[in-house]
């Protein structure tokens, strides 16, 4: 199984989920026969379709492609979010085909390559776009698996040549333990995934065993702050590398990069909010620690065009704006806020939200409840399930009890986008993991 290169159909069980389908679109890139499952069919599973990939939506053991079922040299991927009973995941493990998690696929393809990776309970995805497009500009022979969209090239998936492999490490179902890294990354450590780890305690210890798969010729870099060693990035501090002399200037950050070599001057960097600065702080340096040419970081960086529904403008007007955002985490929520507040002092901005599993929506409904009434008026959809069973007394309803701001109210996504307007805000954020990205485009008709 250790060669890849000798196997030629490939079968993805989840393929319309972030990590899977960027390794299905890198297969497929490869020559391979790739197929897969999924339960919905989405604006990414049809993309799939498009690019030559079969996908199928019903759990069926005669769904599965007949040339999957004759070659026992096949290889499955899933998922650790499929659900257990499964009929094919099931079917497949009994009668013995090759199966493997994404992660252990990933784990094999960056294998015995220079590998660049970030980690972190938020700001991953982010980062690691950055990153790779700054390589990607700055001439690097890369391949990239993003844990978002890149608006620069609607895909996740970047194949300009394979020298060095920038990856997204999550960890969920501590999947970032598969990869070698030579270079890597920490944005943040924040409680999350308490489902899989039970405390904080064991989360950050599953972090410090990432931060220990670098090498001794290795670099790891870290928030500063984190209680972790390696070189540390930040903003306007005392950080190895820093962003410094920073300004605002027509909803773009204009700032001074310090290395611990060099200042690099006159960088532009056009997301909102100081979280994904920070992001960038974190993508420049492991760009310079890698060694890209210092002289193109700025025009590399100055054209990055961000990640879809991460701080995503939809609508932006002067009357109003519509921004999509992913966050599914208190921590989240409040960097979101942060960054609309920056970039839209005066407006009253209203904050739509779809909790995404009962379980964190439980863990941390006090901090969701302090994170969301910070917005003007609050909006709060039905908790997403994903993966999970309902929890007995955990609902939307009783999270937005907890919310003090009395401009709150439940709503319905079908009646979304008209309650939506029935508010009047300026500044409309809609966040969330679940669908909720989906709906995002019939709210934007609807205020257009």
């Amino acid at each position: 199984m250790s060669d890849l290169n000798n196997i030629q159909n490939f079968y993805f069980i989840g393929i319309g989920g972030i990590g899977m389908s960027a390794l299905a679109r890198y297969f497929n890139a490869k020559g391979k026969n790739v197929s897969g499952y999924d339960k919905t069919s989405t604006s990414l599973t049809r993309k799939l379709e498009e690019e030559g990939i079969v996908v199928v939506y019903k759990d069926e053991i005669r769904q599965i492609p007949r040339h999957i079922l004759e070659d026992k040299n096949a290889l499955v991927v899933y998922t650790p979010a499929i659900p257990g009973g499964h009929q094919q995941y099931d079917y497949l493990l009994k009668e013995r085909y090759n199966i493997r998690k994404r992660s252990v696929v990933l784990g094999l393809v960056t294998r015995n390559k220079f590998t660049l990776a970030v980690a972190g309970t938020h700001g991953k995805t982010t980062t690691t776009a950055i990153l790779a497009h700054i390589l990607k500009e700055t001439g690097a022979k890369v391949t990239a698996f993003l844990g978002g969209i890149s608006e620069d090239i609607q895909s996740n998936l970047i194949m300009q040549g394979d020298e060095v492999i920038v990856a997204e490490a999550d960890e969920f179902d501590r999947s970032f333990l598969q990869l070698s890294p030579n270079i890597a990354a920490i944005t943040s450590m924040d409680a999350d995934h308490l489902d899989i780890y039970g405390e904080k305690e064991q989360l950050q210890e599953s972090f410090r065993k990432f931060a220990s798969l670098v090498p001794e010729s290795g670099k790891l870099f870290v928030r500063n702050g984190l209680p972790l060693e390696g070189l540390t990035v930040g903003i306007d501090d005392n950080a190895d590398f820093s962003a410094v002399n920073i300004k605002i200037e027509n909803g773009a950050y204009h700032f001074d990069f310090k290395t611990p070599q060099e200042t690099i001057k006159n960088l532009q960097f056009f997301l909102p909010g100081k979280h994904n600065l920070l992001n960038a702080m974190t993508a420049l340096a492991m760009a310079v620690e890698y060694g890209s040419p210092t002289n193109h970081l700025a025009r590399a960086l100055y054209s990055f065009k961000g990640v879809k529904r991460r701080f995503s403008y939809k609508i932006n007007t002067e009357d109003l704006v519509l921004i999509d955002d992913y966050a599914h985490h208190p921590a989240e929520i409040a960097a979101v806020y942060q960054a609309v507040r920056e970039m839209h002092p005066t407006k009253k901005v209203l904050g739509v939200f779809q909790p995404h599993l009962f379980s964190r929506t439980r863990d941390f409904a006090d901090e969701f409840a302090e994170s969301l009434d910070k917005f003007d008026a609050i909006l709060l959809l039905d908790i997403y399930p994903a993966r999970e069973l309902p929890v007995e007394g955990i609902t939307s309803a009783w999270l937005l009890e907890k919310i003090g701001n009395p401009k709150k109210e439940l709503v319905q996504k079908e009646n979304l986008s008209e309650k939506i307007k029935s508010v009047k805000a300026e500044v409309v954020v809609m966040m969330g993991a679940g669908d909720i990205g989906e709906e995002v485009e019939k709210v934007k008709k609807a205020l257009e």
